[in-house]
């Protein structure tokens, strides 16, 4: 096993001092090194320290659960590898468009979240000082000839839904390119969360993606259970995986629904918008939010399952199973409705791999890339958790995953409700440990989340980065309308159906 960076596991703390640092050449040349050897990026961020930024690399090898991290520092710019290795593409812009360090000859140099840099009070892509920074406006990828014409569409959308820029360059009704543009609702959370962990850190975590407020929150509690040295209570590691479940189901039944509408094939959209609610009520008979605000928190869950509530629940799973499993039939048999998600909007293995994709969109493509068997956490690391994946890499292939995904989270619920440890929901949690780092990572419905926290000599946090699985998987969706019809632009977006407030932060 290489031995040039500190290796860990998920949710494990270690000391900041145990982290290797090279020069900038020989950071980079390692990072290229690792992702063609197997290892793949999970985060890569920068913190500033005195004159210079200190640059982490975290990579993820699933073979071996192994989570590795090294270090370099830079000042005013580093040489890119992104033409090297595209899934950090977005993670460099990042770095220039947070700390004013520019990753020299990046591929596609544009804003991240047009955001102003932290440390020098000026974006990296402005032309000067005073210059206001106005998200979307940069200069757009364009397609020049006879009859290439070019369609924008948002940020303001005909549906109630976050904003986000979309712009096409087409021949006809044939995409040549589509090009992504967000950052219109940065919000600073990561910034909010240094100096903490505060009282207030728990529910900006249980929104940092409102549809993912179990993944997210899990996630952190994981970092502080990291960093006290702490182990849940198995009783509440439980709930908090039926949870988990519940959200997976609740976001793929929606999703499932809204393929359907986007065909225009109501009876599958008007079940499983109903059938969604009915995942999202178990949630809330748990703790009394559908969206599991209050339940997860470090050391275990807030809210235990009571005798009754497991009766309940293993009546209304029963019922959503059979209610679903009917909806979802009625699609697979209409061939109109699968004539327009067979071929749609393919992705191949090799361009998900190249591009870092996570979650249901990647294992479309057939790659087994799930956090649940590649690093298990909880009440996952006994259970021997087997990736669902389709190999077609289209709309069909990407809905199919979530049907598959639905069946076994049914069953992976009655499981853990027959079986739920004995004892208490919730242990204690010890004080965060000083200069160390923790990453770790859950499966949430839109795939990896990703959450690195590093703290200071008093144990507070100094840095706190978060990647959602959006971030990841937003080039797919570009990548996924190539050469397609421009009409098929919604049943493409609602496959990976991905989230903007995720990504912006």
């Amino acid at each position: 096993m290489n031995s040039s960076m500190k290796f860990s596991r998920n949710g494990d703390a270690f000391l900041l001092s145990e982290i290797p640092e090279y020069g900038s050449n020989d950071f980079l040349q390692k990072i290229i090194t690792e992702t063609s050897s197997g290892w793949r990026v999970l985060n890569f961020f920068g913190v500033p320290e005195q004159e210079s930024l200190t640059l982490y690399a975290v990579l993820g090898a699933r073979r071996e659960q192994q989570i590795g991290v090294m270090k370099c520092r830079v000042t005013e710019s580093f040489p890119s590898i992104s033409g090297y290795v595209p899934q950090l593409h977005l993670f460099e812009r990042e770095i220039a468009e947070t700390f004013g360090v520019i990753p020299e000859d990046h591929p596609w140099f544009k804003p991240v979240r047009f955001i102003t840099s932290r440390t020098t009070g000026q974006n990296s892509f402005a032309k000067s000082v005073d210059e206001p920074i106005i998200p979307g406006v940069t200069d757009y990828f364009r397609v020049n000839g006879e009859e290439v014409h070019e369609v924008a569409v948002g940020p303001v959308h005909a549906g109630i839904i976050e904003p986000g820029h979309f712009r096409f360059q087409c021949h006809g009704e044939k995409v040549f390119h589509l090009e992504i543009s967000l950052g219109y609702q940065h919000r600073g959370i990561e910034g909010q969360l240094t100096g903490g962990p505060y009282p207030s850190t728990i529910h900006r975590m249980e929104t940092v993606a409102g549809d993912t407020t179990i993944g997210h929150t899990q996630a952190y509690c994981m970092i502080l259970e990291g960093l006290g040295g702490s182990a849940p209570s198995q009783r509440g590691d439980s709930i908090r995986a039926i949870a988990l479940e519940l959200e997976r189901l609740a976001n793929h039944c929606g999703d499932l629904g809204a393929l359907a509408g986007d065909v225009g094939y109501l009876p599958t959209m008007s079940y499983c918008g109903r059938i969604r609610g009915d995942f999202l009520n178990m949630t809330a008979l748990i703790c009394g939010s559908r969206f599991g605000r209050g339940l997860v928190r470090p050391g275990g869950a807030a809210f235990d399952i009571d005798t009754r509530q497991m009766v309940e629940l293993q009546r209304r799973l029963a019922a959503a199973k059979s209610d679903l499993q009917n909806a979802v039939e009625l699609l697979w048999h209409s061939s109109s409705a699968m004539a327009r998600f067979d071929q749609t909007g393919k992705i191949s293995a090799e361009a998900a791999l190249e591009l870092g994709l996570v979650g249901p969109a990647a294992r479309a493509c057939g790659v087994q890339r799930d956090v649940r068997s590649g690093f298990p956490f909880g009440a996952y690391k006994n259970h021997g958790w087997q990736p669902v994946t389709d190999p077609h890499g289209d709309v069909y292939a990407r809905a199919m995953v979530r049907w598959l995904e639905c069946q076994q989270s049914i069953d992976f619920i009655a499981h853990e409700l027959d079986h739920l440890p004995q004892g208490g929901c919730r242990a204690k949690v010890a004080m965060p440990l000083p200069e160390s780092m923790v990453i770790s990572l859950t499966e949430g419905w839109r795939g990896e989340i990703c959450h690195t926290a590093i703290t200071g000599i008093n144990g507070t946090f100094t840095s706190y980065k978060i990647v959602d699985p959006s971030f990841h998987n937003w080039t797919g969706l570009a990548m996924a309308l190539r050469g397609e019809q421009i009409s098929d632009f919604p049943l493409c977006n609602k496959s990976f159906n991905l989230s903007y407030c995720g990504f912006d932060l």
